[in-house]
């Protein structure tokens, strides 16, 4: 059988000095390079895509957003980068010591500017720019949650308007959403619904859930905001799912969520977990200990969660 020649993501990072997932990004939302694929559908990539990335990587370092020099040839990036005047810069990044670029509290003041503005073109420029220079944790982690911390503080003290609210929302969910598409589950992946349920219309903690989900191999089901409890249930059993990601947000005394925190706990499959997080968390511990819930406070700990029951189904699967 003939052997198809290339080499794996994980030594194309390596060399390249991105990540596997700005890797993946660029291959499947801006066509940027095309590998082969092999009979188990691994990725494969030619020493002549290995050196597209490396130029794409430079030129994008030196600001330029990926969607506007994708689809530009090798010899046309390589003009971009002498005129940036950024192959020292370059050569630093074959060396191994170039800059990681701005850190992410730096990103969250520029988004924050940007929304100041109401500049959605400045703030889809920082978001992508966050999205190649940090790495997928920090991204969300450092970023993503800190950014919308911030906002909300902001918005409640009256120095960010609706308006700038609204536009960083539907800015973020559109990033999410898109950020989503480059994670692909295995068949055999367990069932994930993230969501949020009754009264709670922002969605970002419930998104920013299904992509830690997705990152830790499971097959996500994203239902959106306020789902009626029944709703919520009725699709976990269909689903068989092993665990609904439940954010809670706004406010943090409201009776009629509480019953339907503990509502929903009673409701879902015996062998499906019930994880809650969000900035609300805290005021429905008693109810959520009354459901069953594992109540997670930062979205780190989401992770750890999950891993525990994957874990438990594997054991059970002996």
């Amino acid at each position: 059988m003939h052997k198809i020649k290339g080499y794996p993501i994980k030594v194309v990072a390596r060399r390249t000095g991105l990540s596997p997932h700005v890797i993946r990004v660029w291959e499947r939302r801006y066509q940027a390079v095309t590998p082969v694929r092999t009979e188990t559908n691994r990725r494969l990539y030619s020493e002549t895509e290995i050196e597209r990335l490396r130029l794409l990587s430079a030129a994008t370092s030196a600001g330029h957003s990926i969607g506007q020099i994708a689809g530009l040839a090798d010899a046309e990036l390589r003009e971009l980068i002498t005129r940036d005047e950024v192959a020292e810069g370059l050569s630093r990044r074959t060396e191994g010591l170039a800059d990681e670029g701005p850190a992410a509290a730096e990103f969250v003041r520029l988004a924050m500017n940007a929304i100041e503005e109401l500049d959605v073109f400045a703030l889809q420029d920082v978001l992508a720019r966050a999205e190649v220079g940090l790495s997928v944790p920090a991204l969300l982690v450092d970023f993503i949650v800190p950014m919308m911390d911030e906002i909300g503080c902001q918005w409640r003290e009256g120095s960010v308007r609706v308006a700038g609210e609204h536009m960083a929302s539907a800015c973020v969910r559109s990033f999410l959403g898109n950020l989503r598409r480059a994670y692909t589950p295995a068949e055999t992946a367990p069932s994930f619904i993230a969501v949020t349920p009754p009264g709670q219309n922002h969605e970002i903690g419930a998104l920013l859930a299904a992509i830690v989900a997705e990152i830790e191999g499971w097959r996500v089901t994203y239902l959106g905001p306020n789902l009626p409890v029944e709703e919520i249930a009725g699709a976990a059993h269909k689903l068989e799912a092993r665990a609904v990601g439940v954010s809670l947000v706004h406010p943090p005394d409201d009776a009629r969520l509480a019953r339907d925190m503990i509502k929903l706990g009673h409701s879902l499959p015996a062998d499906c977990t019930l994880v809650v997080g969000g900035r609300s968390v805290k005021g429905y511990e008693a109810p959520l200990a009354e459901s069953g819930a594992r109540v997670v406070y930062e979205l780190r700990a989401l992770r750890e969660v999950l891993e525990q029951i994957q874990l438990r189904i594997a054991a059970a699967r002996g």
